[in-house]
């Protein structure tokens, strides 16, 4: 393991497992087996600084069709499935996942037969068809992708989005088991994976590979690939502050659809 520590400095309240990097936040080579994808622990402190020009999203306000409730627990108890999260979805085939941000598309063949449970969440994230809890505590149909950054970004490594709050902060209002499939590895770049900050932790927040990092497997679910790789490339190479990306590419939409379109 080269683990080779680079900077201490605050991260918005983002951290590490403790086995991997300290409580003070420290930040490895984007080649070392100690960096890696996680979440931020929702109760992990909020108040350690973060540069000025990484905003985090503003959506608007939820409409009143989008609004299920407000606070409380999941209402739909953590029961959700690909059943339901492909419901109204017209073709056949493999499910595809088209994702526009600022720094151009890419294309992503999610992993249904291999991680089905994950491929319901996201897909269901994706569309606003699975609830989701807001920032500001209010649970929404809506897709909960749009607007959002790919607010970590190491290069060679892996580019981290998919939170509401922008900040590596968020969480959905729950969790979703691990999905470790029978040879996954993450052998390439190109691969979508669930980041977590921990066993069994996943909620909305996932990562691109920018690199083989095979260090992770075991760890991280894999339930899709994207490409072309080229566009992971132009995202990772945007300017950073430690992990953090200074001008963040954000994911303007993310379009769901079957690989055999209806005849």
């Amino acid at each position: 393991m080269r683990g080779v520590v680079l900077a201490a400095i605050a991260l918005g309240g983002f951290c590490n497992k403790p086995s991997v990097a300290s409580d003070a936040g420290e930040v490895s080579d984007a080649s070392s087996e100690a960096s890696e994808p996680e979440e931020a622990a929702p109760d992990a402190s909020a108040s350690a600084s973060v540069s000025a020009s990484v905003a985090p999203p503003s959506p608007s306000s939820p409409s009143a069709s989008s609004v299920v409730k407000v606070g409380g627990t999941d209402p739909l108890e953590g029961k959700w499935t690909l059943a339901d999260a492909t419901k109204g979805l017209k073709g056949t085939g493999a499910l595809l996942a088209h994702m526009e941000t600022t720094r151009g598309p890419f294309d992503c063949h999610l992993y249904d037969d291999r991680a089905p449970n994950t491929v319901a969440n996201f897909v269901g994230l994706a569309r606003g068809t699975r609830p989701w809890k807001t920032p500001d505590g209010t649970w929404v149909r809506r897709p909960a992708y749009d607007g959002t950054p790919f607010h970590r970004v190491i290069r060679g490594f892996i580019v981290q989005g998919g939170d509401a709050k922008g900040t590596g902060m968020g969480d959905p209002g729950y969790t979703i088991a691990d999905e470790i499939w029978p040879g996954a590895t993450h052998n390439r770049a190109g691969l979508l994976c669930m980041a977590n900050r921990g066993k069994n932790t996943n909620g909305a927040q996932f990562f691109l590979t920018d690199g083989a990092a095979t260090h992770l497997d075991r760890g991280y679910t894999i339930f899709g690939e994207c490409a072309p790789v080229e566009r992971i490339r132009d995202i990772s190479n945007g300017p950073v502050l430690g992990d953090r990306a200074v001008s963040p590419v954000v994911i303007k939409s993310i379009a769901i659809t079957r690989e055999k379109p209806p005849r």
